[in-house]
């Protein structure tokens, strides 16, 4: 088996390029509905992901002005170098060049065209992985997203609709030749949502269809994973998604592992604790007391499942307190108390 120090210099690349940006490493926080919020990608940014992508947004929400919409396009961290990325999907050329130009008014380095996310609400409307049933229409979309903006456009796909039309080349091939920088492809068809095993092989049959970057997304949770994604698929760089939950410097601890063949040191119990809060802090500041606190339940319970395991009794009791807390003072109390140096940590 090959060493770390081997798979890591296999990937030390030059610079990984979208048009004219150029990324600092080659693994991206991938875009997750309800979960990857400014807080979030901030952190993940600091940490030393290469790229985070907002969460979704459609051209109805820009066309609403609605306050989900506002909130997903808000800034990360204004003063961090990595690409600020707005992802994107819409149903019909005109819905999808409103979409784009919102998004590069907003100030995104790059725009993405979702073509891959599976839910039902999404592609019900013949968006996200629905395209993949229809090229002409896929392609449609893409001209029409790349005639309205100047900056970089990239599309996130799945391998295809079912197992009997694994059609992610051919969408790669049209995508490239209308003008599109990078293709990311999830290892699994719509059909399977997030079931079974990502097929990271199926994923170079892309990448040898195309001359621009591809990215490998689909069950990377380590290091390790990281590196046997890209030697199996050939890709160009990885996309960490629902492994990053609770552990938003992950995505930055690959950038690093690719770069130079080690794993670098995790955070310890009190540098977790003083994570959550910073994000904690960040969902108050963007949302509000209520809604804030709210949002951050899931992202808590994952920095205390992350950090002690479900088998902790002694924590079990505080995590469902912190869970349930009806206010920030309360909650910030509870971390404190998790997160200190006297409780045993157990490895994520």
């Amino acid at each position: 088996m090959d060493s770390a120090e081997k798979i890591g210099s296999d990937w030390a690349r030059p610079a990984l390029g979208v048009g004219p940006v150029r990324l600092s490493g080659r693994a991206l926080l991938a875009p997750m509905a309800g979960v990857t919020d400014p807080a979030m990608r901030r952190i993940a940014e600091r940490y030393g992901a290469s790229a985070t992508i907002c969460e979704m947004i459609t051209a109805s929400g820009v066309a609403r002005g609605d306050r989900e919409t506002a909130l997903r396009l808000a800034v990360s961290d204004e003063t961090c170098a990595a690409p600020r990325v707005i992802q994107i999907a819409a149903r019909d050329s005109k819905e999808i060049a409103v979409a784009a130009r919102h998004a590069e008014e907003a100030g995104a380095d790059w725009v993405d065209i979702n073509m891959g996310c599976p839910c039902k609400r999404v592609t019900g409307g013949l968006a996200g992985a629905a395209l993949m049933r229809d090229l002409d229409q896929a392609t449609a979309l893409i001209a029409a997203a790349r005639a309205a903006i100047r900056a970089p456009l990239t599309v996130k796909m799945r391998l295809g609709w079912d197992e009997s039309s694994r059609n992610a080349p051919e969408l790669a091939r049209r995508a490239e030749a209308e003008g599109v920088a990078l293709v990311t492809v999830h290892g699994r068809t719509r059909q399977q949502f997030y079931t079974g095993r990502a097929d990271w092989p199926a994923i170079a049959k892309v990448k040898q269809a195309v001359s621009i970057p591809v990215v490998a997304n689909g069950d990377c949770q380590s290091p390790e994973d990281a590196a046997a994604m890209l030697k199996a698929s050939g890709a160009d760089a990885v996309m960490v998604g629902r492994a990053a939950q609770g552990r938003p410097w992950l995505v930055g601890d690959i950038a690093y592992y690719l770069a130079v063949g080690r794993r670098r040191a995790e955070p310890g119990l009190a540098e977790r604790g003083a994570v959550a809060r910073e994000h904690l802090e960040g969902l108050i500041a963007q949302m509000g007391e209520g809604a804030g606190l709210r949002h951050a339940r899931k992202h808590l319970a994952a920095y205390v499942d992350l950090a002690f395991g479900a088998a902790r009794a002694d924590v079990a009791g505080l995590r469902r307190a912190l869970v349930t807390a009806e206010g920030p003072e309360e909650a910030f109390r509870l971390i404190e108390a998790i997160f200190n140096e006297g409780m045993q940590e157990v490895a994520a």
